[in-house]
């Protein structure tokens, strides 16, 4: 399968939406495209993400990964949260995942981060093959942790 990586705009949303919707039905939220245009639409207007869209050569939407950009104090340097990452059903296994993670990377280092970080569910034995294939590398210092509000 051919895969295009590029940088979303806010002009992409017609077709961000539909994958951005079964990302989080994949998570067990209710089907909500209006919302989620909202929640794309505002990420775009603050500059608060980066989306990387993965297209076929007819311009269908593949997937997409958001990087939410961070910054590690102690190190002194940019880092980026690859927080979100979804390929459709149909385009699963045709390398459509590691095409983004490649460009997410790429995109990354042209912008000066020192890293990327990720975090997956345990038992998500597929994805963290994936990544480790990549060179990712899984944390073994530390243990996160999140405070509800």
């Amino acid at each position: 399968m051919s895969v295009q990586v590029r940088q979303a705009t806010v002009h992409d949303l017609d077709t961000l939406v539909p994958l951005f919707d079964g990302y989080r039905q994949f998570y067990g939220r209710p089907s909500d495209p209006e919302g989620a245009r909202a929640f794309l639409r505002a990420r775009f207007a603050h500059h608060e993400s980066v989306i990387l869209l993965a297209l076929d050569a007819e311009g269908a939407g593949l997937g997409f990964t958001q990087l939410y950009p961070l910054f590690s104090s102690v190190r002194m340097v940019r880092t980026y949260l690859l927080n979100d990452m979804f390929v459709s059903p149909q385009a699963r296994r045709q390398g459509v995942a590691a095409a983004l993670l490649r460009e997410a990377a790429a995109h990354a280092r042209a912008l000066g981060a020192a890293s990327l970080s990720l975090s997956t569910a345990l038992d998500n034995a597929p994805a963290q093959a994936l990544y480790e294939s990549l060179g990712w590398e899984r944390d073994r210092q530390f243990c996160e942790y999140t405070l509800r509000l």
